[in-house]
């Protein structure tokens, strides 16, 4: 019966999930395929590792990788840390409590690149953070705040944008906690930091792990808030995909693009591991 089970269900899933299997399997073979010589858009196809190798002789290139991850990481784990208060806080209904929710969730509506144009009018030379600070007395004269070298504002941007989504999953992972459980849990003696510790981390790590994880999987491939908001001085690898195809260099810019997904996929696998290991430790 459970076999027949099985393959009813893999039925009812193969017309839908085999077309997406399909599509993804298809991009993913023409970026690696093009990586190594093939599907040259000018000249012969053959096969070569010549771009590979030039690629990752480059300096701009390992640059990218590193400022990618930097991004990725810290974007997953700000937004992460914002987002679980906030879903213990809006665990229980009280008045106001979905509005709040709702103004919290509100960046998922806005657009990356409206985001970033608006974040780089604030802080811009003459704009209003910089007329405030001014006006409180704080600073003398404007100061150069935007494209700053260590990336804060695209970190700011990142937590922005992503910390509403990480909110959406932490919520329904802590709303899905017994009430019994956490006064249990406080009738043994446990405070606040120790629930959360030893009851309410352990028991929404999944969602927190698929939190950190997609996030990480945007923020290391965004291109929206790099370009409007990043530093002058380094590129992200989506940028510099842009910048090989831009040139007419295809195959580099597949190399790049291989390359995207495979820190995306081990990058994905390494965060997710370490929650897990992080939150079995908490619990002993």
């Amino acid at each position: 019966m459970k076999a027949r089970r099985s393959l009813l269900i893999l039925a009812l899933l193969t017309p839908g999930l085999g077309v997406i299997l399909l599509l993804i399997g298809t991009v993913v073979y023409i970026a690696i395929a093009q990586s190594f010589g093939y599907y040259s858009l000018i000249g012969d196809n053959q096969f070569s590792t010549e771009y590979w190798t030039k690629t990752l002789d480059r300096k701009i290139y390992s640059r990218s990788v590193k400022y990618s991850v930097y991004i990725g990481i810290l974007s997953a784990i700000f937004s992460v840390a914002l987002a679980y208060p906030l879903a213990i806080w809006l665990r229980k209904p009280f008045p106001g409590s979905l509005t709040i929710s709702a103004v919290l969730k509100a960046p998922l509506l806005v657009h990356g690149l409206v985001a970033a144009f608006l974040f780089i009018n604030m802080i811009s030379y003459h704009g209003i953070f910089n007329q405030f600070m001014q006006w409180i007395g704080v600073w003398d004269e404007p100061r150069r705040l935007q494209n700053d070298r260590g990336a804060i504002g695209v970190l700011i941007l990142q937590t922005w944008k992503q910390m509403p989504f990480a909110l959406l999953l932490l919520t329904g992972a802590v709303q899905s906690i017994s009430d019994d459980v956490l006064h249990a849990a406080r009738d043994l003696g446990a405070g606040a930091w120790s629930r959360f510790r030893r009851v309410i981390a352990p028991l929404t790590l999944s969602g927190m792990q698929a939190s950190v994880v997609i996030i990480f999987i945007g923020a290391v491939s965004d291109f929206s808030f790099q370009v409007i908001a990043g530093p002058t001085n380094r590129q992200s690898l989506s940028q510099l995909m842009v910048s090989f195809k831009g040139r007419g260099d295809w195959h580099s810019a597949a190399v790049v693009g291989v390359t995207l997904m495979v820190v995306a996929l081990v990058g994905s696998a390494i965060l997710a591991a370490v929650a897990k290991w992080l939150m079995r430790g908490r619990m002993r």
